[in-house]
């Protein structure tokens, strides 16, 4: 599923990532560790294809992605990546059902509400779906972002810090949720942190 060689992105002449060599397979769920600046972020940005690499190559359920123009880039993502972001970027003026609408037609999909209903109910938020966004809860927001992330049965989820801010108990909620949704979508799962308390659950890791 995703296969990383001699990567490295600099910023402002200064070297930010550099990832030798790094596999992982179709399905499997993995974690990438590292402190606030290691590069975590970055890792997962040109992953996602928002940000291009200064070397390196980098192939994404069989893609080449440094080689797409960013278009294409931005078609891939939508097709084949649910992100999980720090900074969720729901769209607060409009109802959460729209926002999982919107992410089907970015992906080029035609837009289905019964997938949208499963979702939404596989993550306990289904009676917040005619609420606009900007109206529920920080952590009803995250439920959201995560059913957004997967609406479209992505090859790929990317989550950034999900857990960070939480306390224990919701650590756990979250942690689970994510992998509950990876396995339902068949998706291979990296979750870039900090967070120490879950560096158990992932056999593989990946430290920055």
């Amino acid at each position: 599923m995703l296969e990383i060689r001699s990567l490295r992105h600099e910023y402002a002449g200064r070297t930010v990532l550099d990832v030798p060599s790094w596999d992982v397979g179709k399905g499997e769920s993995s974690l990438v560790l590292g402190p606030s600046g290691s590069g975590k972020t970055t890792l997962l940005n040109v992953i996602a294809g928002l940000a291009t690499p200064t070397a390196g190559t980098l192939r994404v359920a069989g893609e080449e992605i440094t080689r797409l123009s960013p278009s294409a880039r931005d078609a891939f993502r939508a097709r084949k990546v649910g992100l999980v972001l720090q900074t969720l970027h729901l769209i607060g003026v409009v109802s959460v059902r729209e926002n999982l609408r919107l992410a089907q037609r970015l992906a080029g999909s035609p837009v289905d509400d019964s997938r949208i209903d499963e979702v939404l109910a596989s993550l306990a938020v289904a009676t917040l779906a005619g609420a606009r966004a900007r109206d529920i809860s920080v952590g009803e927001a995250q439920r959201v972002a995560i059913a957004r992330a997967v609406v479209n049965r992505p090859a790929l989820i990317l989550a950034d810090e999900p857990t960070s801010a939480l306390d224990d108990a919701n650590c756990e909620k979250a942690l689970a949720l994510l992998l509950d949704q990876a396995a339902a979508c068949g998706a291979t799962l990296l979750v870039a942190t900090h967070d120490n308390r879950i560096r158990s659950r992932f056999a593989r890791r990946l430290e920055l």
